[in-house]
């Protein structure tokens, strides 16, 4: 059998193995490239969002393949709380795409927010009500606290996204008003949804509820709702001031984002605390994984949000720092890309399997 057949052969043997929140690389090259964008780095920004295209489009046929051919893997994911809120990746990265073509195609923009609205009306009341339902009919007598981990805080993600295309297309014509009352809504319900999820998380943490596995990369994106958060806010800012509903909630969004903002940036020393416990002091490998990419985007959401709400609001000493930070997220970027490179190579030439479930590590005897 040639190299191109056994490869065939191991990508649609793959298809079930397809990770829910595999968008997240979408997400985190798009956010990537804005950030570059506002460095000035306008080469390097229209490349990566190009290959963010280009993931979005192999990943749609991916997960298209995947519903057809192994619709009960679909399904079961859908329904695991670990898991329902990753096909969320989904409507953030198709969003986060199509605001970055907004300055040159705003039609883009309009497409791609069209195409993500019914799969977040599907997604974000889907998952939780299978969740609910699941417990109500005694299919599962697990308490439903114990499920929460980061990967819920996809929920806010998804519908801060949707509030950040809102605020970009109401910039003129007749929708200026309609598209600033909607940017304004999802941006409310976003920090509702927000505040509520950070109690719950805080709760397991501080309770013993993680997994196993300790504290995750996906852990980050608590950080990433919060930075999403922050810069969709600063976009609500931007929007005309002689609009009804930013002269009413104008103070109150940008109150509440610069304390989201010191909230977001408390976290950072936290989580990069959390990810030396876990792979220095636990030992746990470093290898490639899809949750590298959840690390990626918060941090280069957190470098756009800094910068531009710092910008917005005339504070030199905050955009300053967001730019600080554009040049971590976009290390980190390629880091994380030549691992998932690495890891693919790899996998082409061996015939290994992606996202094999890897083995607990036997635990020593307590004295």
């Amino acid at each position: 059998m040639s190299h191109l057949a056994r490869a065939t052969s191991r990508i649609r043997n793959n298809w079930p193995n397809q990770p829910t929140a595999s968008f997240a690389f979408v997400m985190a090259t798009g956010i990537v490239a804005a950030a570059l964008l506002d460095a000035g780095w306008s080469r390097a920004s229209w490349t990566l969002l190009w290959i963010a295209v280009g993931g979005l489009l192999v990943l749609m046929v991916g997960l298209l393949g995947r519903l057809l051919v192994h619709t009960n893997h679909v399904v079961a994911d859908f329904r695991n709380p670990h898991k329902g809120f990753g096909y969320l990746t989904m409507v953030a990265a198709i969003n986060v795409v199509g605001i970055g073509f907004h300055p040159v195609a705003p039609a883009v923009t309009w497409i791609m927010a069209a195409m993500s609205i019914p799969l977040w009306l599907f997604l974000a009341y889907g998952v939780p009500l299978s969740m609910m339902l699941r417990t109500e009919i005694g299919e599962t007598r697990s308490p439903r606290l114990l499920p929460v981990d980061g990967t819920w805080f996809l929920w806010v993600v998804s519908t801060q996204s949707l509030s950040m295309a809102a605020a970009s297309l109401a910039t003129g014509g007749s929708q200026v008003r309609l598209l600033s009352d909607a940017a304004v809504a999802l941006w409310g319900i976003g920090i509702m949804l927000y505040l509520t999820l950070t109690t719950l998380v805080m709760l397991r943490l501080l309770t013993g509820g993680e997994n196993q596995g300790g504290i995750v990369p996906t852990n980050w994106i608590f950080m990433g709702a919060t930075a999403i958060t922050v810069l969709a806010g600063s976009m609500i800012l931007h929007l005309p001031g002689d609009v009804p509903v930013v002269q009413m909630a104008g103070p109150t969004v940008g109150g509440i984002s610069y304390l989201l903002w010191a909230f977001g940036l408390w976290w950072v020393p936290l989580l990069v605390a959390f990810g030396f416990w876990r792979h220095l002091v636990r030992r746990e490998p470093l290898n490639y994984s899809t949750s590298l990419w959840s690390v990626v985007f918060p941090l280069g959401m957190f470098a756009v949000a800094t910068y531009r709400f710092g910008t917005v609001n005339q504070m030199p000493l905050v955009a300053w720092l967001g730019n600080v930070a554009t040049w971590a997220a976009a290390a980190a970027w390629l880091a994380v890309f030549l691992g998932m490179v690495f890891t693919w190579g790899r996998w082409v030439l061996s015939g290994t399997q992606l996202n094999r479930p890897q083995r607990p590590r036997p635990q020593r005897p307590r004295p």
